[in-house]
C-alpha cells in the first residue's frame, strides 16, 4: 500500500522535477485531490470514456497541470483530448507528456523545436516487485549506479516513459522487451532503433522524463 502524498510532497517533487528536466521542457506536479474531476474542460470530459471517480479525478488533476503549462507558452483555454491510442493531443508546435499513480499526477511540455516528442511516467518510491521486475527487465538493460532498492522501480518507469515518447514518432506498438535502457548514460533504444534521452527523480517520487531531439 502506498502512502498517500502530502502537501510538502509535491513542493519537493515540483523541485526535483523541475531541475532533471532538459532546457525547454516545462514540468508540474499535483496531489490528486477531491474534485480534481472538474478540472475537465466539457470536450476533455467527454473524450474520456472512463467513468470511475478515481480515474476522471487523476485525469482532471494532469490536465490542470497541462493547462496551466501551455498558458505559459500561449495555449490558454486549450482542451487536451483523448486520442484513440489514450495519449492527449497536443497543440500544433507543442509536444507533452501526462502520467498519475494512486495519488500523483504529472506533466512535461516542450516546444518541437529542439524536442520533438516526450514521456513522463510517475511511480512510487518503493522496490518494484519481484514479478513485475521479471516482465519488464531484459538482458540488454543497464542499471549502472541506479540505487539498489529503486532500479527495478526506475526501469519500469524509464521504459513506459520511452513508450510514450516514442509511439508519436513510430506507431510502432513497444512491449518491455522491445525497450533496451541504459540507466549510466541516460539513454534507451527502441526495437524499432530509436534513440531516446532519460533524466529521472528518485524523490519523494520516482519520476522519469523520456525525450527525443530533432
Amino acid at each position: 500500500m502506498t502512502p498517500p502524498a502530502d502537501p510538502s510532497e509535491e513542493i519537493a517533487l515540483a523541485r526535483a522535477m523541475a531541475a532533471m528536466a532538459p532546457a525547454g521542457v516545462r514540468t508540474g506536479c499535483r496531489i490528486i485531490r477531491e474534485g480534481d474531476e472538474t478540472h475537465l474542460l466539457p470536450p476533455e470530459a467527454r473524450s474520456i470514456p472512463a467513468r470511475q471517480p478515481s480515474m476522471r479525478r487523476a485525469s482532471g488533476a494532469a490536465r490542470w497541470l497541462a493547462h496551466r503549462l501551455l498558458a505559459d507558452v500561449g495555449f490558454e483555454g486549450f482542451a487536451l483530448l483523448r486520442t484513440p491510442s489514450g495519449a492527449p493531443a497536443w497543440p500544433e508546435a507543442i509536444t507533452g507528456s501526462l502520467a498519475h499513480d494512486d495519488d500523483m499526477a504529472v506533466a512535461a511540455v516542450a516546444a518541437v523545436a529542439g524536442i520533438i516528442s516526450l514521456g513522463i511516467d510517475v511511480e512510487p518510491a518503493l522496490p518494484l516487485p519481484d514479478e513485475i521486475f521479471s516482465l519488464v527487465a531484459i538482458p540488454a538493460d543497464r542499471m549502472g549506479a541506479a540505487d539498489r532498492q529503486l532500479a527495478g522501480r526506475i526501469l519500469f518507469a524509464a521504459k513506459e516513459a520511452v513508450y510514450k515518447a516514442a509511439y508519436p514518432l513510430d506507431r510502432e506498438v513497444l512491449g518491455y522487451e522491445d525497450i533496451a535502457v541504459d540507466l549510466e548514460t541516460g539513454h534507451a533504444t527502441t526495437r524499432t532503433g530509436r534513440k531516446v534521452s532519460l533524466a529521472h527523480c528518485m524523490a519523494p517520487r520516482v519520476v522519469v522524463l523520456a525525450f527525443c531531439r530533432e
